[in-house]
Formats: C-alpha cells, structure tokens, sequence
C-alpha cells in the first residue's frame, strides 16, 4: 500500500493543472536527474519531448509545453517568481534554445522538439516519452506518467518496495476509511490527531508547521490576489475575473495592505446571512481564476480543484470562529490531505482518469471532513461528511472549452466549496450509525464510475460544454 503524505496531496505549485502542469514540470526534473546518473551533459546534442493522450489533446490549453519548458530550464515550480514564466517562454521561442537545467545552451524549437501525440500510451491516460540523443546518435528514452496531483511515476515502480516500507512504518498504516475509524476508537484520538502521528514518522514537528504555514500562506496569498485583481483570463475564452467584481460589493472599509491584513479586515466585516455563499463563492472563483492565470496555488488535491479547500477553510475562520488560528488551520489540513489521500489509494485524483467527480468531487469530500472536525464533529461523522460530499458529485465529467481550465472550471469550484459546507452539516446533524453510505463504498463506486465513464468526457475536450459549446458562444 501507499505511503502518502498530506504533502503530497496538498503541494504547492504553478497553474493551470497539477496533472498537465505540475507533473510534466515535475517529470523533467526527474528526467534531468535521471540523464545525470547516466551521462555528461556536454554529450547531449538534442533533446525532445513526445506527450501523448489527455495532455496532447489539452496541452496548450493546459500550458503543457510552457511547463515541459519552465521544467527543462531547470526552474522549480515552488519558488520561480510568477512574473518570469513568460519571460523564459519568450525568450525560448524567439532564441530557439533552451538552457538545459540553467547550466548550458542547446537548440530548441518548441514547435519541433515539443511533440503532440494523438495517441494514448496504454498504461495512462497522461504519458510523455522523453529523448535525449548523444554526440555519438545515441538516443536515451524515459517514458513518464503524470496520474494526477502532481504525482510522477513510471510504468516500473523502481520505489514501490520502499514506499510500502514506509507505509508499514507508519504508526498507523491507513488504507481506508474503515481503518481510520478503527485506530480513532482504541486510541481515543481525532482523526487529525492520528494523521499528526503518522506525519511524525516523516519529519519532525517543526518541520511538519513550517510546511502547513507555507500552504496556509500559499493559499491565502492566492486568495488576497484573486480578490484583488481585475480584468480577464488568458487563453482566447475572454472570461473575465469575477471575484474581484464580488469582492469589491462585499468589503467594508477596513483598510489592508497585505493578506494578513486583507484577512483580518474580513474578519472584522459584517457578513449577512445571504452573503456567506458570496464570500465563499468569491474565494473559490479567487483561487482558480490566478490558477487560470498560470499563478502560484497549492493543488489540493488537483490544480483543478484547488479552490475548494482554501475557500471552505477561509468560511471557517471569517464566518464560523473569529478567534481561530494556525492550530484550527493545522486540524484542517491534515484531515483533508488524509482524506484525500484515501481517494488517491482506493480511486483517483486524475481527471484524465475519472473526470471531474476525481477532481471537484475528492476535494470537496476533503474540505467537508475537515470542517466537521473543526465544528465538533466525531470521526464517524467526519468520513460520514466526506462520504455525502462525493456522493453528489459522483459522475462528474471533465469537458473545458478549449482545453482551458476555466469554463466550466472555475465556476465548479464554488459549487464545491458550497456542496462541502451543506454535508458538513448534514453530518453534524445526523447519526453515522444510521449512514447507509460508508466512505469506502463511495470511493470504490467512484472508481467504478470513472472507469465505465466514456473517454471523451475525461479531459480530452471532445465531449460535453467542449464540443456543444463554440468559441462564438464565448
């Protein structure tokens, strides 16, 4: 079984898609590292990506080649200023070269050695072949997966031994819902309490802070920007930013110059009752509206579905607890990342492989879990939360006009968040001995469903609002 992390399902990245982004990015730095072992870089003479399947018929709308490049060049998703992508990308297609890993030049048109393959590789839906040919015209191949979130693996697990180690060196090896609950009740603990342990077994408690206050910070800057930029979204759809527009009728005069501060100035705003949905729907749109705009969001799980969990999250602490801090916040994470993490083990988080439902849907189970928590609730009534939210986004297809994540993506994330608030409550106001649903059943029928689902309702742009809606309708 799988070791995860609640770092691995809530990293920080680059948008638009963790799984057409993020992982082509991330798959090659490791292919970098890779040729590294094997030869000298001053043998290499030409290098060149083929991407196959659901990346190759959404790629450019997904930034794919911007992301093969950014990675090439050596640069890291986490930390590259957002304002330098377009600036290496122009600079790479007006100079026709690239600095490979930032140490040395080699030619390179993105046109010619970025090739889009029809295609699907059968192991997964998100395969990308990359080649290296030597002085002598040898050539090295490496063929790489992106299986969502940002996850990278290669059809032979080469790790797979040592990951079921670590797995089995967790103080609680969790598989599954029926397994959470069951270590909750002989050792009294909350299921963020659990998931705190096993993160232990991985670094230390300092380490483990430092990290959720860099998602916290991640998620909150994106928020702080999203709100506070107007205008419209790259890609030709014309889509104009909406959560600013929303922001600007919901603020009060409070003044702020920071998103600490933006935060507080909330906080202290005097919300009616009709205006919880706006604000939550405003920092849903927020977030995935600068992920749209090949901003810096944390995938939670997916870049996709970013928006979900920080705007769920953002309801609690401007809404349900003023007094709130990074402990609730602390609570939060790790039952979602766990949550998810579940999804990942028993399902999928690839929209390329399950559509939508494995993107909003996992994220929106994640984000009702961890508000039950924070509201009071028992583990039993926590998985009860993240069982009701994905039930009613089972089905979901993923089918983005154009290939961009923003029609009808952005707008989904909202419809998240608020589906995740509605079976936190429901949850918290009913019996889970009386739950006919439990969470496993429901990750094993999204499964199910994903694979009876038609390919082209998987992130291909071939079916639904892809195909019936034109570009004139925009």
């Amino acid at each position: 079984m799988e070791a995860i992390s609640i770092f691995d399902m809530l990293k920080i990245g680059v948008g638009p898609s963790s799984s057409h982004t993020l992982g082509p990015w991330r798959a090659a730095e490791k292919w970098i590292s890779e040729l590294q072992e094997k030869v000298a870089f001053v043998n290499i003479v030409e290098i060149k990506v083929y991407i196959y399947g659901s990346l190759s018929l959404t790629g450019k709308g997904h930034a794919t080649d911007y992301a093969l490049m950014l990675g090439l060049s050596g640069q890291d998703p986490e930390y590259i200023p957002i304002e330098n992508i377009h600036r290496i990308i122009l600079r790479i297609q007006e100079e026709q070269q690239i600095e490979f890993d930032g140490k040395f030049t080699l030619p390179f048109n993105p046109d010619k050695h970025i090739i889009f393959k029809k295609e699907f590789l059968p192991f997964h839906a998100n395969g990308m072949t990359f080649e290296a040919t030597l002085f002598d015209g040898k050539k090295l191949k490496t063929t790489y997966y992106s299986i969502g979130g940002g996850f990278v693996i290669k059809k032979e697990r080469k790790n797979a031994k040592k990951n079921i180690e670590i797995f089995n060196s967790f103080p609680f090896p969790i598989a599954n819902g029926v397994q959470l609950l069951e270590f909750c009740k002989t050792e009294k603990k909350s299921i963020s309490e659990i998931v705190l342990e096993n993160e232990r077994s991985l670094r230390t408690d300092k380490e483990i802070d430092h990290e959720l206050h860099r998602i916290w910070d991640t998620m909150l800057d994106c928020m702080y920007t999203g709100c506070n930029t107007e205008g419209f979204l790259p890609g030709g759809l014309n889509v104009r930013r909406r959560a600013f527009e929303i922001h600007e009728k919901l603020k009060e005069d409070n003044p702020y110059k920071t998103p600490q501060e933006w935060l507080s100035a909330i906080r202290n705003t005097t919300v009616k009752f009709r205006q919880i949905l706006q604000w939550v729907s405003c920092f849903a749109l927020a977030v995935n509206e600068v992920n749209a705009s090949l901003g810096r969001v944390v995938t939670a799980p997916t870049n996709g579905s970013a928006g979900v969990i920080p705007a769920v999250l953002m309801y609690y602490l401007v809404i349900e607890d003023h007094k709130a801090d990074f402990e609730e916040i602390k609570k939060f994470l790790l039952v979602a990342g766990e949550i998810g993490s579940i999804f990942k083990k028993g399902a999928t988080i690839s929209a390329a492989m399950g559509g939508c439902q494995a993107e909003i849907g996992v994220s929106s189970a994640m984000a009702a879990g961890a508000l039950t928590e924070l509201l009071g609730g028992t583990a039993e009534q926590v998985l009860m939360a993240a069982e009701i939210a994905m039930e009613h986004h089972l089905g979901l297809t993923c089918d983005p006009i154009k290939g961009l994540v923003q029609i009808p993506c952005i707008e989904r994330n909202s419809m998240g968040a608020i589906k995740a608030i509605n079976a936190a409550e429901l949850a918290l106001n009913s019996n889970p001995e009386e739950a006919k649903v439990p969470l496993d059943k429901v990750v094993n029928t999204m499964w199910e469903t994903a694979k009876d689902m038609n390919s082209k309702y998987k992130e291909t742009s071939k079916g639904g609002l892809a195909v019936d809606v034109s570009l004139t309708d925009c």
